[in-house]
Formats: C-alpha cells, structure tokens, sequence
C-alpha cells in the first residue's frame, strides 16, 4: 500500500483529497503548513508527497526544497497560480509536477497514479541493470546514480528522464516525446518543463554543465544521449 503525505491549509481541501486517496486504497497522512510538511517528510517513509504552494510559515516551494536535502520522494505541487513561472519556478526547487488548483479530483488521481506507477515499478524492477556513460552511471534495481564514483541524487523524474536517455544513445527525443514519454501525459504549452529538468541533470551528472558532454541538445529538435563513436569524436 502507497503511503501519501498531502499538505495544505485548506483544511477542507485536504479532507476531501485524503477521502478520495483512501478510497484509492493509498494510506494517507496530512499536514497544514509548510514546516509540518518537512518535519512530517523527515520521519515518515512516503511513497509521495502533494505539497500547496501557498502556505503559512514556509511555503511549498522552501518546503520541497528542504525535503530534497534528505529525500528524493516525488512531490505533486498545487497551486492557485497558473503561469508558466510558477510551474518554472517549482519545479526549479525539485517537484516532479504541478497541478493548478481548482482541480478535478480524478486528474489529481490520475497524476497520483501516473507518478507511482513509474517510481514503484522501478524500485521493484531488480534486473534493470547498470548503465554507464563515461563518468556517469546508473542502477536501475536500485535507481541510484553516481558522477566520477560519487553518489548523486536524483529525483523521480529526473532519474526517469536521464534512464530514458541512456538506454537510447544518439536517439534524439523532442520536448513532446520525452513529456509523453517520462511524464505519462502531455503538459500542453509546459515544454520548459523538460528544459529544466535537463538543465538540472547537467548541473547534478556533467562535469561541465555549461560544456556537457553526454546530455546533448540537438537545435530545433530536442535532446539526446551522445553516442560513444559521437564522444569520441567530440
């Protein structure tokens, strides 16, 4: 059973999304502010967490960024906001989606689903394998990454997108492509999304993120794993 943390001040909000979860059969844990979602993140073994952006004391988005100092847990952020900078913006500080509030139930579930199906499916896949690219390397049992030997980490779908790309090398991948593909379901006019997550991958895995040697953009299509014949040739 999928344990949940869900977090916002909206305490209606927040009993009619942990009614609906349970009736899902998830287990359900809740909070009301910002510092309650980390302590609450700190002490208990989510499989997923659905963290409000406007909240007292800390708001979602200083909230998901403590939790990624000690947790690569998926985060579903909610929102009242709807521009493309807010969804930047959240994703920036580690959140695997975004949904704006109102919102219809059954898309949240949706997203619920889409997120654990693609995490857990992986955690329980042991013979996945290890995957390398020079200095990066992947293990997809134990969905752990390292650059040069050192232990990197990653979150759920950053380590979805980069898997992805290192299981195609030279196979070129649009914004689209790679949004239905990692995502599970289009982000319509949010292709930025992928922009940033690929930003962050060479920030987190290149050893020159502004000169990146693996994580390759190919103008005007999309992006790719460079070849070992391409690396080699520069």
């Amino acid at each position: 059973m999928a344990k949940i943390l869900v977090v916002d001040d909206e305490q209606v909000l927040v009993k009619g999304i942990k009614f609906n979860l349970e009736h899902e059969g998830y287990q359900v844990e809740v909070g009301y502010d910002g510092e309650q979602a980390v302590e609450l993140a700190r002490e208990g073994r989510f499989d997923l967490i659905i963290l409000d952006l406007m909240m007292p004391k800390i708001d979602g988005l200083q909230a998901c960024m403590r939790i990624r100092e000690f947790s690569n847990v998926p985060v579903i952020m909610l929102t009242a906001k709807g521009e493309d900078a807010d969804k930047i913006m959240g994703f920036e500080c580690g959140a695997d989606d975004y949904i704006t509030k109102p919102f219809n139930i059954l898309e949240l579930k949706a997203r619920v689903r889409a997120l654990l199906r693609r995490s857990g499916a992986a955690v329980q896949k042991q013979s996945g394998g290890v995957l390398t690219a020079g200095h990066i390397r992947l293990d997809s049992g134990e969905r752990a990454a390292w650059k040069d030997g050192e232990r990197v980490e990653l979150t759920a779908k950053e380590f979805d997108l980069m898997e992805l790309l290192m299981r195609n090398p030279g196979r070129v991948y649009s914004r689209e492509n790679l949004l239905n593909v990692v995502w599970g379901y289009e982000y319509i006019g949010d292709y930025r999304t992928v922009d940033v997550h690929v930003r962050r991958l060479r920030e987190k895995l290149e050893l020159d993120p502004a000169n990146p040697e693996y994580i390759r953009t190919k103008w005007g299509v999309g992006y790719y794993l460079a070849s070992q014949a391409e690396h080699k040739n520069g």
